[in-house]
């Protein structure tokens, strides 16, 4: 069964060599249940708004497959948030997930609903991030890969937590994958 394994925040802004200055990169676990609106998950921010958040990239999910197989690569344990991801999620494959899909995470009446919209570009904020000799090459590297995770926008506000079950509840016909309409490189 597909479950979530974190929901993570901006832990802090730092500052950043990039035009806006700063990067909200660092995101971190919640302890406990967190709120979702329409532009995402509560106490969570964006530095650079042209390019992340909004409507359409709300929320921002990697699975804990890829983060699996990048922490093998790396030689390095990579906790949930290291991607920059609001959701780490087990058992459920966002790349393979079809624009237009819905996910349905949590139970009751505070379940929330995501639909998958966008690919997750990497860019040079990231590769920073990623920092050391692993940062050279790094968003090729991550992009030839394509373990790029997939933003999604709030359908139904609520509330989760780590160990909401994740269930699929529209598949569009004829969709093509998140992961397809990255332009690659």
């Amino acid at each position: 069964m597909a479950s979530l394994v974190a929901a993570c925040v901006v832990h802090q802004l730092r500052p950043d060599p990039g035009l806006v200055g700063v990067t909200g990169i660092d995101k971190r676990p919640v302890d406990g249940p967190v709120k979702i609106s329409r532009f995402g998950l509560r106490a969570d921010v964006q530095a650079d708004r042209k390019y992340h958040g909004g409507l359409d990239q709300a929320v921002y999910v990697y699975s804990e497959n890829d983060a699996a197989f990048w922490a093998a690569e790396l030689g390095r344990d990579l906790p949930p948030g290291w991607f920059g991801e609001n959701l780490r999620v087990e058992g459920i494959d966002p790349n393979r997930a079809l624009v237009g899909e819905r996910w349905r995470v949590g139970t009751g009446e505070s379940a929330v609903e995501l639909e998958a919209t966008l690919p997750r570009e990497p860019c040079m904020t990231f590769a920073r991030w990623v920092g050391g000799a692993d940062s050279k090459g790094w968003v090729k590297r991550f992009a030839l890969e394509r373990r790029l995770g997939s933003y999604f926008r709030v359908v139904k506000v609520g509330k989760i937590a780590a160990g909401d079950p994740i269930e699929v509840t529209h598949i569009p016909v004829g969709a093509p994958t998140v992961n397809s309409l990255f332009p690659g490189l």
